[in-house]
């Protein structure tokens, strides 16, 4: 039986050539390249990412396949019927951009995660904080259709994707103006990271074949990542003491989904995660 992460690239594979039969690769790509063009802030993403102290990509998810359904609509919405309220992915945006989140994280993955392309685009319309669109890349023709979408980067995961595919799709963002966020999860696949030529290394605590999580990870893996390659801490922080334990090993960006997306106050929890004290 194929595992989660197996399932889920397998969908995404099945997702891309849908979305082929309504506009063509070379449609899109072109679509892509104009944009590219037009672009005056290439590369946003990361370069948000470089500020002093630890930075912040928030998540926006409605669900995940090891903790279900995580946004749950506010009790008093007047419904109790989550089915019928509507996702307020716009909202959440807002709240986290003017809580000071360095980026955006948002699903699209339409399964398991109850994302969209659509939320990625309306969001970027909305809020002027760089955007990574958080999907399984499996073809090229998704980080041309992120680009369409507005998004400012997009994610590579090397548990997914060998060396040699890794670097030809950081090459594809390159042209694009696009970051690319290269996902390793042991020191293997933190070597293929670095062989491929990744700006950007997320290490993820949670390990994708089997969704558990262990939050040390990160700290394990760090001194394998060069210093001059920014370092992203993803998955399973739930803490000021994480994140102040991430702080201590040189950690440059940490990305929060679950905590924030339970967090009735995001901008306080935001704080809270900083070490910050008191109001705004």
């Amino acid at each position: 039986m194929a595992n989660i992460l197996e399932q889920l690239a397998d969908h995404a594979a099945e997702r891309v050539a849908e979305a082929k039969k309504l506009i063509s690769p070379e449609e899109m790509k072109e679509q892509a390249l104009l944009l590219a063009t037009q672009d005056a802030q290439p590369f946003r993403f990361e370069k948000a990412l470089t500020g002093p102290g630890i930075s912040f990509i928030c998540e926006i998810k409605q669900a995940s396949p090891s903790r279900g359904q995580i946004w749950q609509p506010d009790s008093t919405s007047g419904t109790g019927d989550r089915h019928q309220c509507t996702f307020p992915y716009r909202e959440i945006a807002l709240e986290y951009e003017a809580a000071g989140a360095e980026c955006i994280s948002v699903l699209t993955e339409p399964k398991w995660f109850r994302g969209s392309g659509l939320y990625l685009s309306e969001i970027t319309k909305t809020v002027r904080t760089p955007c990574i669109r958080k999907d399984f890349t499996v073809d090229p023709y998704m980080i041309y259709e992120a680009k369409v979408l507005g998004a400012s980067a997009v994610l590579l995961i090397c548990s997914l994707l060998d060396q040699d595919t890794v670097a030809s799709y950081i090459e594809i963002a390159d042209s694009l103006g696009l970051s690319a966020l290269v996902e390793a999860h042991d020191a293997g696949e933190i070597r293929q990271a670095v062989d491929a030529g990744a700006r950007m290394i997320g290490v993820n605590n949670r390990n994708l074949k089997d969704f558990t999580v262990d939050v040390s990870n990160s700290g394990h893996l760090r001194d394998l990542v060069p210093d001059d390659i920014l370092f992203v801490a993803e998955s399973g922080i739930r803490t000021a003491q994480d994140v102040q334990i991430l702080r201590e090993i040189g950690t440059d960006a940490c990305l929060v989904g679950e905590t924030l997306m339970r967090a009735p106050d995001k901008a306080a929890m935001l704080r809270e995660l900083r070490g910050l004290r008191g109001p705004a």
